[in-house]
């Protein structure tokens, strides 16, 4: 049996309130994420996947609650999804295929340490 570990992708974007996709366009990139997700399911290798929607809170320390969703250098975070490889390298080369890197986002892959 193979020795796999759990890793993290974690997907950003680019945020433009101005832009609105077609709905060619969003059939597409929605084609292009079932192929990527459905493929990493057939090889057995998806454990779960969340995307994230627009709309959130924040919670500060000094517990102060501030509406809205962290934007960071211009990106903010899509959604993530964790899989099964044999090391980072390998959940890397998986995250190569991952529609948001067409669209000028980034995928972050982490490993996951159990709590």
């Amino acid at each position: 049996m193979e020795n796999l570990k759990n890793f993290m992708m974690i997907f950003r974007f680019e945020s433009n309130n101005e832009y609105q996709p077609t709905q060619e366009e969003q059939a597409e990139q929605h084609q292009q994420w079932g192929t990527f997700i459905g493929n990493l399911a057939i090889k057995e290798k998806l454990v779960g996947t969340n995307q994230l929607g627009f709309s959130g809170k924040q919670i500060s320390a000094d517990l102060s609650v501030a509406e809205g969703i962290n934007i960071s250098e211009g990106k903010t975070l899509g959604g993530n999804m964790i899989v099964r490889a044999k090391t980072i390298d390998e959940a890397v080369e998986m995250a190569k295929d991952c529609p948001i890197l067409n669209m000028g986002g980034t995928v972050e892959v982490r490993d996951i340490i159990p709590m």
